[in-house]
């Protein structure tokens, strides 16, 4: 596999992950130092990875209450053999995410080591009626 396929895979199994609830597939492609930083009312707010897996576990996944997806991987820019940074967007209605997914290739593999998003909270159609 090509370095940008290897990107790829690592960042379609960080969103089959969070559309599944699937928190083995997350942990898989976050660096256990990693955190999720977001600005919320003006104040800077960062999640550890752990604190962040356990908020997954314990909420429906979208997957599971029928939502559908929302996920595109919008731009790879790879800086060098082991840095590149990864834009996506995704959703858990009716929230919707666009992600700075910073990757690192550390021991041989892809992962994320820093995630940095924005959210808007938006209303949609009701997903199956």
């Amino acid at each position: 596999m090509s370095e940008r396929s290897d990107i790829e895979a690592v960042v379609k199994t960080y969103l089959d992950g969070l559309y599944e609830g699937d928190v083995e597939k997350l942990a898989r492609v976050f660096h256990p130092t990693s955190a999720l930083t977001s600005c919320d009312g003006g104040e800077l707010k960062a999640v550890p990875r752990d604190q962040w897996l356990e908020a997954v576990k314990n909420r429906p996944s979208p997957k599971s209450r029928g939502l559908p997806r929302h996920d595109e991987i919008l731009s790879i820019d790879q800086a060098g053999a082991t840095t590149a940074l990864v834009k996506v967007k995704c959703a858990i209605p009716p929230r919707f995410f666009t992600d700075y997914l910073s990757l690192l290739k550390i021991e041989g593999r892809w992962q994320v080591a820093q995630k940095v998003f924005a959210t808007e909270t938006r209303e949609e159609a009701k997903a199956a009626e």
